[in-house]
């Protein structure tokens, strides 16, 4: 059975999304295991950060949700300091290059979100 030129244009992109997230999965790991203190050092007077700070302690994906969350907050400040979540001193107090890191890792992350919804759309419309 040989695959038809749209075929291996979807596995293709399957392949490299599905890499992706694994990607940004395994940096995001590395920035919760190698930076977690620094950022919740920046972030002492927000309010939502005191209920976040627990997952710290739940293994592996309480520290990606931990770092997600921060991420949001650093790439959305707005959103969260209208609802009073965080601190606008913290946000502008971020280290730029965490915060430019973290920013980039939810854009990717988003994309990549996007991307695969996207690829379901297509399976489950029969496009392909």
């Amino acid at each position: 059975m040989s695959l038809n030129t749209a075929d291996k244009i979807f596995l293709v992109v399957g392949l490299v999304d599905f890499a992706g997230i694994f990607i940004a999965l395994g940096i995001c790991l590395h920035m919760a295991y190698t930076k977690m203190d620094l950022m919740l050092e920046h972030l002492q007077n927000s309010a939502v950060l005191s209920t976040l700070a627990t997952l710290r302690h739940g293994g592996p994906w309480g520290k990606l949700i931990l770092v997600g969350s921060i991420s949001g907050f650093v790439t959305f400040p707005n959103f969260y300091l209208k609802r009073g979540w965080v601190c606008a001193e913290d946000v502008l107090g971020f280290p730029a290059v965490l915060k430019r890191k973290l920013v980039v890792l939810q854009y990717c992350s988003l994309g990549l979100i996007v991307v695969m919804a996207g690829l379901a759309a297509v399976v489950k419309l029969d496009l392909v």
